[in-house]
């Protein structure tokens, strides 16, 4: 698929008939339109409150390519995920990855949302090879933001535990 997009995008009769734009270029020809809507069209940009004991934090990075992507997630008292927030910053790929994430841990269970893998992310919005560091820190801020919400309800069990004795 991408050979016929590339073919598509480097005929010299697309150069003739149409002079695209840098960002129209790339936006084209480089990425697939599942990344591309994610990135102009990003879902659950934003915050949760961190303080609070329902909401998971995951903030990973990748020095390689100054990726920095940070996931939250809410969880109510059945342990399902009710809202997911991200921020990112990086590139199209980062935001998309991080963007598809947040949709798929909302309705799920901790458990469940352990059970998403970098690979499908990748698979899902077609990642090239050079960007499946995308998915994967996409993968690693969900792990992150469970972990931290089980963190948080440890300290509880513990804080009740002492506050009983």
């Amino acid at each position: 698929m991408a050979g016929t997009v590339a073919k598509k995008c480097l005929s010299p009769l697309a150069f003739l008939t149409r002079r695209l734009s840098a960002p129209e270029f790339i936006t084209q020809c480089c990425y697939h339109k599942k990344v591309v809507d994610h990135y102009e069209n990003p879902r659950n940009v934003g915050s949760l409150d961190k303080n609070s004991k329902k909401v998971g934090t995951g903030l990973v990075g990748a020095p390689a390519c100054g990726d920095v992507m940070k996931l939250q997630i809410e969880v109510d008292d059945e342990g399902k995920i009710v809202d997911a927030r991200f921020k990112t910053f990086g590139c199209g790929s980062a935001i998309a990855s991080s963007s598809l994430a947040t949709e798929w841990v909302k309705g799920k269970s901790v458990d469940e949302a352990l059970m998403i893998k970098n690979t499908d992310i990748a698979k899902e919005l077609s990642l090239p090879p050079v960007k499946l560091h995308c998915s994967m820190l996409a993968e690693d801020a969900i792990k992150a933001a469970l972990a931290d919400y089980r963190l948080k309800q440890h300290d509880d069990q513990q804080e009740a535990a002492r506050a009983s004795i």
